[in-house]
């Protein structure tokens, strides 16, 4: 299937377009986590989230209204419309507060159910029985500040792990050159995905960081493919420079870059339309990955490569030298 037609783009063209637009955007991300901060679930604060199944539908406001005056800290709750629709049921998450114990967090839960009944949206009844129960606790989920702390250092550690393994991976597999771009483009996906998630008031969550993981091997695989079809053109073009072929390198994968783009796409769509409140944060990051992905394998990793080793002609093995003639021998003439 062929979307174009024999393109012919100068994509390294606007390598220091896209790069300034790129820094554009990461940096105004960074400024705004520096200033407004960047909110994290409860897995990596610390805290309590209940959920509770309700009979008759509940505005999201009234339940906020009555943790703000039935429990403590309760006007830094969030809360938000959890499962399917119809389903009445809501997502409460208070974070935790200094350095509290697991009998302080257990003790929040408790004081949860307290305020709703307080407020007349009860009377709620313990934890639900079975899935058709209803003014019941149908999930509670505690975790610790110490548990949270470690969990964002493990997830620091893991990135960090991940991007030195795929330098050394790509150093050996193509050339260091390849192995920077690649790697470039991985942290550039990694910083414009956290500056959406931050734009858009998105919690960092377990979800989305699974997202981002996922986004990240999307990304390089598509790299990998575009460096494997550069590798290629580098032996059958080896008199056109480094540009050259970096441009009709990408230009060869347009369609396939695209049409793989685009199928995942629109299953993420569906998912962040359809897949309910507890998913959007990873369908939505997600989205942004791909669209990322996909821009900074065209145009920054390439891009990467063709800046690290400049506009001259590849190094390729001199052709080999042509053996030297032996001389004809003389031919005896016979002794008339």
């Amino acid at each position: 299937m062929h979307i174009f037609k024999n393109p012919h783009y100068d994509f390294v063209r606007w390598r220091w377009y896209a790069i300034a637009v790129s820094w554009v955007i990461i940096i105004a991300g960074l400024v705004f986590i520096n200033t407004k901060g960047m909110p994290k679930g409860v897995e990596f604060e610390g805290g309590t989230t209940v959920i509770v199944k309700f009979q008759n539908p509940t505005h999201i406001d009234t339940v906020r209204t009555a943790l703000e005056t039935g429990v403590a800290d309760g006007t830094n709750a969030i809360v938000q419309s959890y499962g399917a629709a119809g389903q009445n049921e809501v997502m409460m998450r208070l974070r935790t507060s200094g350095s509290e114990s697991a009998n302080s967090l257990t003790s929040t839960a408790d004081q949860v159910v307290a305020a709703l009944n307080k407020a007349g949206l009860g009377p709620i009844a313990g934890q639900c029985p079975n899935q058709t129960a209803t003014n019941c606790v149908a999930g509670t989920e505690i975790v610790g500040p110490t548990v949270g702390a470690d969990l964002t250092r493990r997830g620091t550690l893991a990135t960090v792990f991940a991007l030195a393994g795929i330098l050394v991976y790509v150093a050996l597999r193509f050339q260091l050159s390849f192995a920077v771009g690649a790697v470039v483009a991985t942290l550039h996906d990694l910083l414009i995905t956290l500056a959406f998630l931050a734009f858009f008031n998105y919690e960092l969550s377990l979800n989305v960081i699974a997202a981002i993981l996922t986004i990240t091997g999307y990304s390089m695989n598509d790299t990998i493919v575009i460096f494997d079809r550069v590798r290629e053109n580098m032996r059958s073009m080896r008199r056109d420079n480094l540009a050259h072929i970096v441009n009709t390198s990408v230009n060869q994968m347009l369609d396939r870059t695209l049409i793989t783009g685009g199928t995942t796409m629109l299953s993420v769509i569906a998912l962040y339309l359809f897949g309910g409140e507890v998913l959007k944060a990873f369908a939505f990051t997600m989205i942004v990955g791909i669209i990322t992905g996909t821009y900074s394998s065209v145009f920054i990793a390439a891009a990467i490569v063709v800046i690290w080793q400049g506009f001259r002609k590849p190094k390729t093995a001199p052709a080999a030298v042509a053996p030297a003639s032996t001389p004809a021998r003389k031919s005896r003439r016979r002794a008339s």
